[in-house]
């Protein structure tokens, strides 16, 4: 890969040669039924990622049905893989993963059957669906109206959420009440590595947040990432450890990227005051919390790290789940109204109101400190106020 001898397998599961086994590394299918119930004891939701677009050339049902997929060379004689947004709906994905053609009501029902699957068999709450942009509409609508026929929807669950590349209206298209609650709000996370990590004028920011409002609604179920396995760390970002401007997988295979800066810590927290309190729901990729380093895929997939955190590591983790807990207990945070400028301060306020509830988000993402209503407001750091006109 990028030019050096380097070789990548299907450790993250990528390439399915079967619908419904559970795969035996990582265990049984009653130790999967056992951690959802498990998980559902203690009021958690479970939800797994499905990769509807494409099987491995292993796949039994590719090898049964080769015609069921979509053209691997296009009429000129190229091959059709890549091609992501010129050929977004039948492109494969490489050579020896086939694209099923979805527009085939045989495929279609097929699959979505084996969804509904995992749904009845094990219980699990929604589903992360990959590539969302690669499927045609009508196989998620499909899917939907499926679930909906066999008692398997209702205002709880499924949760389904996609992931797709693109303008927001491309992104916004598959998100309505006959397919999907939302998708991953890459624009938006784009804009917060641009301000956060990069130093952008903060005005990009909130500009990002307004058009994310404008295409999803002030209410919505989009979400809102601090970083994903197609991305370098943003905390690698932040401290400089990876550049803007090199290949990011190159550098996590080139060299050990290490955190640089202490002050990495405090951005990566900006981003998580900031995902905590925008509309949507806030997604951490695992590690961010703690601020995991690393280029991109595969690099930042390493182990997690649960012991011997270091003092930054403790105290971004703290901040995190103080982040949480104060949006699971806020009805402003949940369901208020939003109201964001950039004060001539250069801050970023946020504010949610819910009749007399309001929570305000103070941002000073510079080097120097300011002031807010004359409270001292120091370099990269943030307030959150709030008040109750009934109290």
């Amino acid at each position: 890969a990028n030019g050096n001898s380097t070789e990548f397998s299907a450790y993250h599961g990528y390439w399915p040669i079967s619908f419904t086994h559970v795969d035996e590394r990582f265990g049984s299918p009653l130790e999967l039924y056992k951690m959802v119930t498990t998980a559902h004891e203690q009021n958690y939701n479970v939800l797994i990622d499905f990769v509807a677009n494409h099987v491995h050339e292993e796949h039994p049902y590719f090898k049964q049905y080769p015609g069921r997929v979509t053209p691997k060379y296009l009429p000129n004689g190229e091959l059709n893989t890549e091609k992501w947004d010129e050929r977004r709906l039948t492109t494969w994905f490489d050579e020896f993963m086939p694209s099923l053609d979805l527009l085939n009501p045989e495929v279609t029902n097929m699959l979505a059957d084996s969804i509904i699957y995992w749904q009845k068999t094990f219980g699990v709450d929604g589903f992360r669906h990959d590539a969302t942009k690669h499927i045609p509409h009508q196989f998620w609508r499909t899917l939907l109206h499926k679930m909906k026929e066999q008692g398997l929807f209702n205002e709880n669950a499924p949760y389904q959420i996609g992931e797709t590349y693109g303008s927001r209206d491309l992104v916004g298209s598959y998100v309505n009440t006959g397919e999907l609650n939302g998708q991953f709000d890459f624009n938006l996370y784009d804009d917060v590595v641009a301000v956060f990590a990069a130093g952008e004028n903060i005005e990009r920011l909130n500009y990002g947040l307004q058009k994310s409002l404008f295409a999803f609604g002030h209410h919505h179920l989009m979400g809102n990432i601090s970083g994903n396995q197609d991305k370098a760390r943003f905390i690698s970002y932040a401290d400089g450890a990876v550049r803007f401007d090199e290949d990011a997988k190159a550098a996590g295979w080139m060299r050990t990227i290490t955190r640089k800066d202490s002050t990495a810590y405090q951005k990566m927290a900006l981003l998580f005051a900031f995902n905590f309190t925008v509309p949507g729901v806030p997604v951490i990729y695992y590690g961010d919390e703690i601020g995991m380093p690393g280029g991109n895929d595969p690099d930042n997939r390493r182990m997690m790290k649960f012991k011997n955190l270091s003092k930054n590591e403790q105290q971004l983790k703290q901040t995190v789940s103080d982040f949480a807990k104060q949006r699971a207990n806020s009805m402003s945070l949940l369901f208020g109204e939003t109201n964001s400028y950039v004060n001539d301060n250069g801050l970023l306020i946020i504010e949610r109101s819910y009749f007399g509830e309001k929570t305000t988000l103070v941002i000073n993402n510079s080097s120097q400190n300011k002031t807010y209503n004359n409270d001292a407001l120091k370099a990269y750091t943030y307030k959150i106020l709030k008040t109750n006109e009934h109290e």
